[in-house]
């Protein structure tokens, strides 16, 4: 029996990526010197409590991670294949708009799952001891990975590929600022904060620190506004993608 379309699409987008040595040496590599170098230097300011920076480091680099992944790397990629006609070609076939992209998010998550490893183990080699939830902590880095990889795919799917590169990185940029990733959001404006609370960014990353800690506030409405970016993103990326 032949296998379903995204079964097939899916097993071809995780080999497409494993042989992608460059790409997944900087997917990899950027994330483990980010921890390593900002665990031994000491030069960012650090949320109340957290005596340690790879404490709040090791979950922010995990998010960070899955940001770049998922809504850099994945949007590129795609908006590459989509400007040289590649996914005109799929269109012909039976595997379906939804299909393809979850094929992809399949594929990121693959991907993410390596990442999150190699960053755990490089963060229990600094020190980094997790107290907090194990469940919470992987359900938040599925959302994280819906969420980040729907945004890519909006952004792969409406706008050429020279716009996505520009588009993606930028957007990257404004929620690594406004995200707690780097630095607490307590250490923003007032206002600049409020607003960033309710980004993925800083859902994704409060969450994978209070999962991995137990030292942040209660974030049922980082969860809430994780959860609907998780979802609304790549239903709307369904909606919005076009084959070319």
């Amino acid at each position: 029996m032949a296998a379903h379309p995204y079964q097939a699409q899916a097993k071809a987008e995780i080999r497409l990526s494993m042989t992608q040595y460059e790409s997944l040496l900087v997917t990899f590599g950027i994330p483990l010197l980010f921890l390593v170098a900002f665990s031994l230097i000491k030069v960012l300011p650090l949320p109340p409590g957290v005596t340690k920076g790879v404490q709040f480091l090791v979950p922010g680099t995990i998010a960070l991670a899955i940001m770049a992944t998922g809504m850099v790397s994945l949007g590129i990629a795609t908006g590459v294949e989509r400007s040289y006609g590649v996914l005109k070609r799929l269109g012909t076939t039976p595997l379906s708009r939804g299909a393809l992209l979850m094929a992809k998010i399949t594929a990121i998550l693959v991907i993410e799952l390596i990442q999150v490893i190699l960053l755990v183990a490089v963060g229990f080699g600094l020190g980094w001891r997790p107290s907090g939830s194990l469940a919470e902590f992987v359900l938040a880095i599925v959302l994280s990975s819906s969420a980040f990889a729907g945004i890519g795919l909006i952004m792969a799917g409406r706008l050429k590929s020279e716009a996505v590169i520009g588009a993606a990185n930028g957007v990257f940029l404004l929620l690594l600022v406004l995200g707690g990733m780097i630095f607490p959001v307590t250490s923003l404006p007032g206002p600049i904060g409020d607003v960033a609370k309710l980004l993925p960014a800083y859902a994704s990353a409060h969450i994978l620190f209070s999962a991995s800690s137990g030292l942040a506030s209660p974030t049922t409405a980082s969860w809430i506004v994780l959860a609907l970016w998780a979802v609304a993103t790549p239903v709307l990326a369904t909606k919005l993608f076009r084959f070319e």
